[in-house]
């Protein structure tokens, strides 16, 4: 996939030019409305006065964006309504830097407008301004209204209404329950000054500056401070997105578990990157909760130690291979096997044509010998140009290290970029027509993404099957903040098919040995318990085997505030029923502000 940093560059590339999009034709100047803030916010997520002039709208600012694609101001109504629907603030659009303060009384005349941040093939809800405004500073130095407080008692535990199927699903024409459902709580408070406090950090702090909080202290909480996001129907309503409005330099570097202590406050907005947003003016005290990156057991003499790990697009050019080299080392402490996804080619994101990535592997190999591990030995099939996804010229794959030391590869010649590995018996048991080879490469499930590297491994004379795999990403899919509830998960139909092809792999290699060890690992892009898990395991194939672990102990990624499963390690029979096998999430980065990449490493140690 394409790195985090160039794909939300972009995405802000997008939201300049929307916001700009979203602004609408001026009507008539005879035809403005003098309204308050609650009326132009009205008890829906669409303004009732969206697309219309309106004048004199009066309020105290309570922020000022002075940076970015989207500069203007908040204001707000000192003097509500009783109707806990409206919401008493709204964001004006100012496209350069405001010039208004806070605490100045305004008057504000302009036209209300619906943004959609990422605009509306995104499914985001629509945030409501007022764009190209005309502004009149009143009085300076007013008290700013009091900020709401949302904390877990305020927060429902219901996470959105179903939407209206007459629109598609959009729940844009619902009438707001602010008690009843949680989105609805959040948009019922758009554009308000709003205080969470004493709030435990779930996602840790990102090079933009950002951090997720639960405002709800036990909501699915495990035993290193994250939030575990365990099924479609929980989705974890107390968490929320902190942004800074001042100084980044202000802005706390957090791991998951830490505290905000105290109160952070500031403007709720709402943005393509996590919905709702607290934009703090204020901000609490940080306090480290002094989380550390987990180190799993060493294998013993008889088991076999298989891990997968996704490094991030590495290249040759990136200044992690030491620190990626001590994780397998010390981390892992140095996997018989370890699948490798996100190996981009010699000359990383360069787009001239080159698909081999000896000169990345070979560095990470050497790193790893510095460190103190293994020599490994390595396995791959380069890809075509250009023809697996991920970030272009970047040509990214599966790699298998394994140390020779301890186990041995079966190499069958002919695999290659186009040719299919397939399965055949020699003296009654299963093998490999080619070692390392794709599965069915030509299959429109893989276009544009991954194809599964399978390879034929030896230990203490036991034959084990290894699939790398790394599935198409979740890019696409509408948020948990959608308008659209429930949102419509559209990567899924690949991955799906995807699943289906690599479980009919494995049926084969079943049906040609029954009793066969199979392991197929691998970035799979989805949850233990999504539909495409469920395709992976089918007739008893497979099985999961994180689902081995407690519940709260299931996760290898963290998404907004939500620790979730995208890593897996899937075992066939032989390994499930007949070996004592332990598995292994090692926490080394998902929660952690700087982490090397975006996800933790998985393992898993069995006898054969």
């Amino acid at each position: 996939m394409p790195s985090k940093s160039s794909a939300r560059l972009a995405a802000l590339t997008v939201a300049a030019v929307c916001s700009a999009a979203s602004t609408v034709v001026l009507t008539s100047p005879a035809h403005a409305d003098s309204v308050r803030i609650h009326d132009i916010q009205g008890t829906t997520r669409i303004s009732p006065y969206a697309g219309k002039q309106v004048t004199d709208v009066t309020g105290i600012v309570t922020g000022v964006r002075t940076y970015g694609s989207s500069r203007g101001f908040w204001i707000q109504d000192p003097d509500p309504d009783a109707d806990p629907a409206t919401s008493e603030g709204v964001f004006v659009f100012t496209s350069s830097t405001p010039k208004v303060a806070v605490g100045d009384a305004v008057n504000v005349s302009g036209t209300v407008s619906e943004f959609v941040p990422g605009g509306t093939s995104s499914g985001n809800q629509a945030l409501t301004e007022i764009v190209r405004p005309t502004v009149t500073v009143v009085s300076s130095g007013n008290a700013v209204p009091a900020a709401t407080v949302i904390d877990a008692r305020s927060v429902p535990g219901a996470y959105a209404p179903a939407g209206d199927a007459a629109a598609s699903g959009s729940v844009n024409g619902l009438t707001l329950q602010p008690s009843k459902y949680a989105l609805d709580r959040y948009e019922s408070l758009e554009g308000m000054t709003v205080q969470v406090s004493d709030t435990r950090v779930v996602g840790a702090t990102d090079p933009f500056t950002e951090l997720w909080v639960t405002v709800k202290p036990w909501e699915n909480r495990n035993r290193r401070g994250g939030t575990v996001y365990g099924s479609y129907d929980s989705q974890n309503t107390g968490r929320l997105q902190i942004q800074s409005l001042g100084a980044v330099a202000d802005f706390p570097t957090a791991n998951v578990g830490d505290t905000l202590t105290g109160t952070t406050a500031g403007p709720l907005d709402y943005n393509q990157f996590g919905g709702y947003t607290l934009v703090a003016n204020k901000i609490g005290a940080l306090k480290g909760a002094g989380l550390e990156r987990e180190t799993t057991e060493r294998q013993k003499r008889g088991e076999l130690a298989v891990a997968t790990y996704n490094v991030e697009n590495l290249d040759p050019t990136d200044a992690t291979f030491e620190e990626h080299a001590a994780a397998i080392v010390h981390n892992l402490k140095s996997p018989d096997i370890v699948s490798l996804e996100e190996i981009q080619d010699n000359n990383g994101a360069k787009n001239d044509g080159t698909v081999a990535a000896d000169q990345t592997v070979t560095k990470l190999t050497d790193a790893i010998v510095a460190a103190g591990g293994p020599k490994y030995d390595w396995r791959s099939v380069d890809p075509a140009n250009n023809t697996d996804g991920g970030e272009p010229g970047g040509n990214i794959r599966q790699v298998f290290l394994f140390n020779p030391e301890r186990v041995s590869f079966t190499d069958r010649a002919g695999g290659d970029a186009t040719t299919a590995v397939g399965v055949t018996k020699e003296r009654g048991r299963a093998a490999l027509t080619v070692s390392p080879g794709r599965i069915d490469p030509a299959n429109a499930a893989w276009a544009s993404s991954r194809k599964p590297l399978a390879g034929e491994f030896v230990f203490r004379g036991r034959t084990v099957f290894v699939i790398a795999n790394h599935f198409n990403s979740k890019g696409g899919d509408q948020a948990l903040t959608s308008q659209y509830q429930p949102p419509t998960r559209s990567s899924e139909t690949q991955r799906h098919a995807q699943a289906t092809a690599v479980n009919t792999f494995v049926k084969d290699i079943l049906a040609a040995q029954k009793n066969a060890d199979v392991v197929t690992l691998g970035d799979i892009n989805d949850f233990e318990f999504s539909g495409t898990t469920k395709l992976l395991e089918d007739d008893g194939a497979l099985w999961s085997a994180i689902k081995s672990l407690p519940k709260s102990e299931r996760y290898s990624y963290v998404y907004q505030g939500n620790a979730q499963v995208l890593d897996q390690i899937l075992v066939s029979p032989s390994i499930r029923y007949s070996c004592d096998f332990e598995y292994d999430s090692v926490h080394v980065n998902s929660e952690f502000n700087d982490q090397i990449s975006d996800h933790d490493p998985q393992v898993l140690r069995f006898e054969p």
